[in-house]
């Protein structure tokens, strides 16, 4: 039967129920357990009542055995017409599967051992107008899994398992931090200026104002301001926006957890940083050993330092003191394609470096440290080679969960390293926080800045190769196009 036949039947269900005086569309009724406390802890013959969605149904003359799927399980319910009644067995057949019902009943196993409901009543909570997708168990169309995630949630129990693990990831995070003093903050998500990180913004319009307002593409120089105003242990686990390429591991809308400690540098950032992961991945998965797509990786501390700066000159020749057209010289040909090198700025050379360098995937997690300044605009310098910035980059199973650097206090040095960043990208003055700056000449402490992707850390927890695996509800392209 087509779909719209389907919704037709329904409808006149619906119809139905309603001559009958039952409501399809109930209020609230509170179940008094959950399909897998039943499970767990089976009684027989106790009275439990249960409420969720019907998945299945099978009819056998004057029986009928349904499944219930809650937020917790399934469990199966028997009826048997002689036991219930006329009424509630004409309400049985109006109901569908993909019906919210409420059920009372008593616990018994079957002889096929099951442990199953005795229905004594039943009430329609919400009638299901739209059948479900035909073959919904294990629905598997990428397409419309993301698109309507709803019935991927509804057909696959074992997606819904990961957005809880994503929870219970933030939820680990935020109790490691709490425990060690650290207070949660919340920083503006429209930005006058687009800062804190390199990156193409949203642009959006405020009437009242009359003025252009950027979704921001990262908290941290509003963060550093609060540094300045006397928190000295702050974070902010932010949604986060940058007008750029869909992959694998990139969406427009991303979810970041920034950490700021006042007196501590990236050296200190990086045992923090160890010391908190090993603690959520303990607390999620319950071992520090995590598989991600057929790698064993051990999250126990100390991980492994690698120099960037050596490893660039070891693979490519290239030093960070060479001047840009040394750099591209150095640059393989393969990798870079038909790219005119000649209209790229230094720090995009280095950048285009980084990428291609291949971080080959550990067995443990690795910090690159030793980045060239020019690509950090806003991290100290290292004192024996200023060339050289104090930064890490933080590699799991062959990719960037983490971000962190000492942060610059010389308000002088940022503001000459923001007017370079500027010509550098030839993008307008109006782009420098000058208030940033006015903040930091009234000073603020040494410290240590960290960011960690909320979104690529739930893909290593949950063995999910894409990111739009553990986003409830990715962009992506609109079905049809507008004519």
């Amino acid at each position: 039967m087509a779909e719209i036949d389907l919704i037709q039947s329904r409808k006149e269900r619906l119809l139905a129920l309603r001559k009958k005086g039952i409501e399809p569309f109930s209020r609230s009724v509170v179940p008094q357990d959950m399909a897998r406390d039943l499970k767990e802890k089976y009684q027989e013959g106790r009275s439990v009542s249960v409420a969720g969605r019907i998945t299945a149904w099978r009819g056998h003359g004057k029986v009928v055995f349904f499944d219930v799927r809650d937020s917790s399980d399934r469990i199966q319910i028997y009826v048997r017409k002689n036991d219930v009644g006329d009424a509630v067995w004409d309400l049985l057949g109006l109901l569908d599967i993909g019906d919210i019902v409420w059920v009372k009943g008593r616990l018994f196993v079957t002889k096929t051992g099951e442990i199953t409901i005795g229905l004594e009543e039943i009430k329609l909570l919400t009638k299901s107008i739209r059948p479900l997708p035909e073959k919904w168990h294990g629905l598997k169309d990428v397409e419309v899994r993301f698109r309507q995630r709803y019935l991927d949630l509804i057909a696959n129990p074992e997606n819904r398992e990961v957005f809880v693990k994503r929870a219970r990831i933030i939820s680990s995070i935020r109790r490691f931090l709490d425990e060690r003093g650290y207070l949660e903050v919340e920083t503006p998500m429209l930005h006058p200026i687009p800062g804190g990180a390199a990156g193409r913004p949203f642009v959006t319009h405020h009437n009242a104002y009359d003025i252009d307002l950027y979704l921001r593409i990262a908290p941290e120089l509003y963060l550093k301001r609060l540094l300045v105003g006397g928190f000295d242990r702050i974070y902010e686990i932010n949604r986060s926006f940058r007008n750029e390429g869909v992959s694998t591991r990139h969406n427009p809308e991303f979810t970041m957890l920034e950490v700021y400690t006042a007196y501590m540098d990236y050296e200190g950032v990086m045992r923090l940083t160890e010391e908190m992961l090993y603690y959520v991945v303990k607390e999620v998965n319950g071992s520090a050993v995590v598989e991600y797509q057929g790698q064993q990786i051990d999250f126990t501390p100390p991980w492994d330092r690698i120099s960037f700066a050596q490893a660039v000159k070891d693979r490519f020749d290239i030093n960070p003191d060479d001047p840009t057209e040394v750099m591209i010289q150095k640059l393989p040909k393969r990798g870079i394609g038909n790219l005119d090198t000649s209209r790229l700025s230094r720090s995009q050379v280095v950048k285009l470096v980084e990428d291609l360098l291949d971080i080959e995937k550990q067995r443990k997690p690795v910090f690159f440290t030793d980045y060239f300044s020019i690509l950090c605009p806003l991290a100290c310098l290292k004192k024996d080679n200023p060339s050289l910035a104090e930064r890490f980059e933080l590699f799991i199973g062959g990719m960037e969960l983490a971000n962190a650097y000492s942060e610059l206090t010389d308000p002088e040095d940022q503001l000459v390293r923001f007017e370079e960043e500027v010509r550098q990208n030839n993008a307008p003055t109006e782009n420098i926080d000058y208030d940033f700056v006015t903040a930091l000449e009234y000073g603020m402490p040494p410290a240590g800045g960290l960011g960690v992707g909320i979104d690529r850390l739930a893909m290593i927890l949950t063995n999910r190769p894409s990111i739009r695996e553990v986003i409830l509800f990715p962009l992506l392209k609109p079905e049809r196009e507008s004519v």
